[in-house]
């Protein structure tokens, strides 16, 4: 697959969604560089992440998982804005900005993996076998 990552526009947006975050938590206390940042920073990361891993797995299957890991790590980055915002370390209106960015990539993972669910379908329509 290789570059193929590159092409999922879950992708690019989750990019975009970890830069937002990093952007945004240069503002937070310097007490929670190890702390509140480092986990949020992390999360975001994991997003992309796992969805460019899970593209370079030889079955929808394997790949699925990877999709599921990257929505475990969206929820997580989605409670920690609200944390943030709920501490005041965040400005409302950029941490719903970015909260809103995870909103939608959790649809789209949700979309991705329904597909990845489903098997392939021939031209003819009917399904491919495959060993996943």
């Amino acid at each position: 697959m290789g570059k193929a990552f590159r092409d999922l526009l879950v992708w690019r947006k989750s990019m975009d969604l970890a830069a937002a975050v990093y952007r945004m938590t240069e503002t937070f206390p310097k007490s929670e560089l190890y702390g509140l940042t480092s986990q949020m920073r992390r999360a975001s990361i994991s997003i992309p992440s796992n969805i460019a891993e899970g593209c370079a797995r030889s079955s929808r299957r394997d790949f699925r998982q990877f999709v599921l890991i990257a929505k475990g790590s969206n929820f997580e980055l989605q409670t920690q804005i609200l944390l943030a915002i709920k501490l005041g370390f965040a400005n409302n209106d950029s941490a719903r900005k970015v909260e809103r960015g995870a909103h939608e990539i959790a649809k789209m993972l949700n979309g991705l993996a329904d597909f990845l669910a489903t098997p392939p379908k021939s031209s003819n329509g009917r399904e491919l076998r495959t060993n996943n």
